[in-house]
């Protein structure tokens, strides 16, 4: 099939919607997925969003399959990738947002696999590594208080991170012995 602009279709499009200024939404569409890829449910939601009418969206839809551009199962096992190795996600988290962006759960499913238990726990333990700074240790070490207190927090803000609560829980408690150790 051929993706030229029909000239008359154009026409017709710009006669249907005279005052509508901008980019096409196939333009609009291209311009979305050079920033990142896009999840099928999130284009269709910004499309919609940008003023587009359904038919107009189904239409761009349909040539962005043609080509081949959208791929909800290529689109979770990049998101899951960059963003557990560069965002430092857990499992919970990745699965929240996939679900987010319109992703079935057989996708979810396939693409959290992707992710080794062994490297999970080690970014887990380089974020609490991370927020163990000498002058936290150094108050840590001389208060028991100060020790839980922060034996809390850790674990806390592992698990807003998308960690399960026990691996958490071990990751922490791991570290905290290791300073003690030290």
């Amino acid at each position: 099939m051929n993706d030229t602009p029909d000239p008359e279709q154009t026409q017709r499009r710009r006669e249907a919607a005279p005052d509508r200024k901008g980019p096409s939404a196939w333009d609009s569409a291209l311009r979305l997925l050079g920033v990142r890829a896009r999840s099928r449910q999130e284009m269709r939601e910004r499309l919609t969003r940008k003023g587009f009418d359904a038919d107009t969206v189904d239409e761009v839809m349909a040539r962005l399959d043609r080509h081949q551009l959208l791929d909800d199962s290529d689109f979770a096992a990049e998101w899951v990738r960059s963003r557990h190795q560069n965002s430092g996600k857990g499992r919970v988290a990745l699965k929240h947002e996939l679900r987010n962006k319109g992703i079935a759960e057989s996708i979810i499913t396939e693409a959290l696999g992707d992710i080794d238990p062994d490297d999970e726990r080690e970014i887990a333990a380089q974020l609490v590594a991370r927020k163990l700074t000498p002058t936290v240790v150094e108050r840590i070490a001389a208060d028991r208080a100060e020790r839980d207190k922060m034996m809390r927090r850790l674990v806390g803000f592992l698990v807003r991170r998308g960690y399960p609560q026990s691996m958490a829980f071990d990751v922490v408690a791991e570290a905290l012995r290791g300073l003690q150790e030290a």
